[in-house]
């Protein structure tokens, strides 16, 4: 699921450079927006909960035509605006504001995500967190960054050693997410959920959170937290199985330590 670091080379390094200053321009637009969400157009999908505004579709296509100047002939896949199919290995993988409903009431918890494939595995992945101005990164073989500075998982050896996150989907039974919590919460854990799938993945790879779990993801929302979390010497469960990439599949990652346990916990 992960790119050897031994192809590691200069046409990806190259993407990661070009991607790291857009998505820093795609935070100041997403932000303006979020100062003013009162005045934007927002639309429901199939999904009562999931809803999507303007500032989506726009800083979606500010990270898209940023890259494609440079690399025009790379793939897209995007929350927004779907597939784009590209004539070369590398596919760019898009989530302009995971946290939506979060981003429209006014609270924090929203980010941006971008991560490249070659192929199915994953290159890198960039995480911005606009409101504390902290860019989550990591490229395979190279290790998990915020803002520059090393960041590593959590040494947890039980639940009770700090705070899950938990994510819910109403694309699945809530059972598989009311038993995971139960187990839990019996072992003596805690859990926090936050609206964001994309962020709540940052914080377990920068040792904020022990693990993360929800019974169904978008790919767009978790492919950059996933590498980073396995960057940050965390474990991840397989998601790009069947068809992980465009439908989606369960998540769940965790400190090393705590492996066995939400397997457990997770029936995964």
């Amino acid at each position: 699921m992960y790119l050897d670091p031994k192809l590691v080379d200069g046409n990806i390094l190259a993407r990661f450079e070009q991607a790291n200053s857009i998505i820093k321009l795609a935070g100041e637009q997403a932000l303006e927006y979020f100062k003013n969400r009162d005045h934007l157009i927002v639309e429901t999908k199939m999904d009562p909960q999931d809803v999507v505004s303007i500032a989506d579709r726009n800083v979606e296509t500010t990270i898209v035509e940023g890259l494609q100047a440079q690399f025009s002939d790379d793939g897209f896949l995007g929350e927004e605006q779907g597939g784009i199919q590209g004539s070369n290995k590398f596919l760019w993988v898009i989530d302009p504001i995971d946290g939506t409903a979060c981003f429209l009431n006014g609270m924090h918890s929203w980010c941006i995500s971008i991560a490249l494939m070659i192929g199915d595995e994953i290159a890198f992945g960039l995480i911005l967190d606009p409101n504390s101005n902290e860019l989550f990164s990591a490229i395979a073989g190279r290790g998990c960054f915020v803002n520059n500075k090393q960041v590593y998982t959590l040494s947890a050896k039980t639940v009770a050693d700090g705070v899950m996150g938990v994510g819910t989907s109403h694309r699945v039974e809530t059972a598989m997410c009311t038993g995971f919590l139960e187990q839990l919460l019996d072992q003596g854990g805690m859990f926090i959920r936050n609206g964001s799938g994309a962020l709540m993945l940052a914080y377990v790879a920068s040792g904020r959170l022990i693990g993360y779990y929800e019974p169904h993801i978008n790919s767009w929302d978790c492919l950059a937290g996933l590498i980073m979390v396995n960057e940050a010497g965390g474990w991840t469960a397989p998601f790009l199985q069947g068809e992980g990439l465009l439908k989606g599949n369960p998540i769940l990652v965790s400190s090393m330590g705590l492996k066995e346990s939400v397997i457990a916990m997770s029936g995964l």
